[in-house]
């Protein structure tokens, strides 16, 4: 009988399973997860599961019952090491095999350590699992010292988090502005505004040089002399895709496993999703290789898809979304190469605003904080490949809907 191999107990790998099943998949489906837990939620490590007492509970994506009643074999806190994709064979760490006639890979990504001196040091850690939150949580006391190195989403989601622990926090970034990769100037600015109105110590263009302490971290050196003492570090400067399993197998890797449309990677029978997956986008015209969970459910509903035969589902508008205070962000498109913004609201004052990205007068992204409304007009406008008026997405006067009337 067909069997579908899943590794990987992630949101990409929860959604392939159960829309395999949905696509009228009869054969076994095995899901195979390195960690102890059913699949979770993972954006609330940095936010709820981080700030308040929540359990994996709490936070799973699906219940026990409903991969038993999809007959759905879980495999967990099972470590895969090697895969032959010629015999579709997985080998685990304690010498056992599971073989399959479909290998799906949803391995996520390895979040990246700086290689610097005391990275190992005990109290130096990374948030990227439910176990990295646990270890954090317990050192995130109340008037603690944390240094997070990485002004990035997830370390600006993980300082305000911390701060309303009552963590005292110091941001350090070595760029010129947080967000810098991501985001236009005034958008970093907002966020560096906010953070330090909460109570964020914000260090840009601060690069660390050395993390101090003997036995725990004592605190972070900079490369600029400065000192920055510390109870618990964190590092949150992103992460690279595990590819680990498809290096075994011979699959072709650029920075992600490379797939085609349907997410078959370059070995017959064998697919890639989520983040670790490289793929090209037809909206953009270029290879991506995207962290977000819509991506990852569209690239499992792709691969199950194309596993059982049916149609591929419409190639979807990238969006994101990030949750800092009582700030929420919402990201349409990708704004990597923009030439102007056309910002709707204050990002001096206040905390609300809307920013249009355009490149070459061509709407390309929208970042949208507390305005839902925007938000969805600019991925209606970008998924129909309409443009607009800068002028008129900046005057307030006009409501924002009326910018969809033809």
């Amino acid at each position: 009988m067909d069997k579908c191999i899943v590794i990987g107990a992630s949101h990409a790998g929860a959604q392939l399973v159960a829309s395999l099943r949905q696509n009228g998949w009869q054969g076994d489906i095995d899901l195979v997860g390195d960690e102890p837990y059913l699949p979770y939620h993972h954006p609330p490590l940095s936010k709820t599961f981080l700030a308040d007492d929540k359990s994996i509970e709490q936070i799973l994506i699906r219940p026990a019952s409903a991969y038993e009643k999809a007959d759905i074999t879980t495999h967990l806190g099972r470590r895969a090491v090697s895969l032959s994709w010629d015999t579709k064979t997985v080998t685990f760490d304690d010498g056992a095999m599971l073989t399959g006639s479909h290998i799906v890979l949803a391995t996520g990504g390895v979040p990246r350590r700086l290689p610097i001196s005391g990275a190992s040091l005990p109290g130096v850690h990374v948030l990227r699992n439910a176990a990295d939150v646990l270890a954090i949580k317990k050192l995130a006391t109340r008037g603690s010292r944390t240094v997070i190195i990485g002004g990035g989403y997830i370390g600006l989601e993980t300082a305000a988090s911390l701060t309303k622990l009552g963590v005292h926090v110091t941001l350090l970034e070595a760029e010129e502005r947080v967000l810098a990769r991501v985001t236009g100037p005034e958008i970093s600015a907002f966020y560096q505004r906010i953070h330090q109105e909460e109570g964020v110590a914000v260090l840009t263009a601060a690069m660390a040089a050395t993390i101090e302490g003997i036995e725990t971290v004592t605190g972070v050196s900079l490369k600029d002399g400065r000192s920055i003492p510390a109870d618990l570090v964190i590092m949150g400067v992103g992460i690279a895709p595990d590819t680990l399993l498809a290096e075994s197998a011979g699959l072709a890797i650029d920075d992600g496993v490379l797939v085609d449309e349907r997410c078959q990677a370059s070995k017959p029978g064998i697919y890639a999703i989520g983040d670790c997956a490289r793929q090209d986008h037809p909206l953009y015209q270029r290879s991506l290789r995207l962290e977000s969970i819509q991506n990852a459910t569209d690239q499992a509903k792709n691969a199950a898809a194309a596993i059982c035969g049916k149609p591929a589902p419409a190639a979807a508008l990238p969006w994101f979304w990030s949750d800092q205070y009582d700030l929420k962000l919402q990201i349409a498109g990708l704004s990597q190469g923009f030439d102007n913004i056309a910002v709707r609201g204050n990002v001096r004052e206040g905390r609300s605003f809307a920013a249009f990205y355009f490149k070459q007068k061509q709407l390309i992204a929208c970042d949208a904080v507390n305005r839902p409304m925007e938000f969805m007009v600019a991925k209606k406008l970008l998924t129909e490949g309409k443009t607009v008026d800068p002028s008129r997405l900046i005057d307030e006067s006009i409501d924002i809907k009326t910018v969809l009337a033809p």
